[in-house]
C-alpha cells in the first residue's frame, strides 16, 4: 500500500500529508477580501515540531493586490524554494514557486500567515 505522507528523503521525521479543504475557503486582511476558493489544499506536517495546518489556495484565486518581497528566498528540504508576497506592505504569504517533485502538489498554490490575515472555511465538511 502507497504512502499517504510524503517523507523527507534525508529525514524519515520530517513529513507532511496534503489534503484537498472540502469548504470554500476566504482570506482576508481586514474588510479586503484577498483570496477565495473552492480548491484549497491544507498542508499537515510535522518536522522539528508537529506545525499547525497551513492552507494553501490556487494563485488563479487569490484576488487581492500581492506585492512580490524582493530578495527573499527560503528552502525547505521537503516542498523546496519559495518567494514571498506583502500586501499594503507588509509581508503575508509564500508560494513554493520552485517546488521539490514529491511536494509538486503545491506548484501555484499561495499560503497566507494565519496571525495576519483571517481565513474562514465555509460550507461543505467545514
Amino acid at each position: 500500500m502507497a504512502r499517504l505522507t510524503i517523507h523527507n528523503p534525508d529525514n524519515e521525521a520530517h513529513f507532511m500529508r496534503i489534503k484537498p479543504v472540502a469548504a470554500t475557503v476566504r482570506v482576508r486582511r481586514g474588510d479586503k477580501l484577498l483570496a477565495e476558493s473552492d480548491s484549497a489544499l491544507r498542508v499537515l506536517e510535522t518536522g522539528r515540531d508537529v506545525y499547525d495546518p497551513v492552507i494553501y489556495i490556487p494563485e488563479a484565486d487569490v484576488i487581492g493586490p500581492l506585492q512580490p518581497v524582493a530578495d527573499k528566498s527560503t528552502h525547505c528540504p521537503l516542498k523546496g524554494d519559495a518567494s514571498y508576497f506583502a500586501f499594503a506592505g507588509e509581508e503575508i504569504a509564500w508560494i513554493y514557486d520552485r517546488p521539490l517533485d514529491i511536494a509538486g502538489q503545491l506548484r501555484g498554490h499561495i499560503a497566507f500567515y494565519p496571525g495576519k490575515v483571517t481565513i474562514e472555511e465555509t460550507g461543505k465538511d467545514a
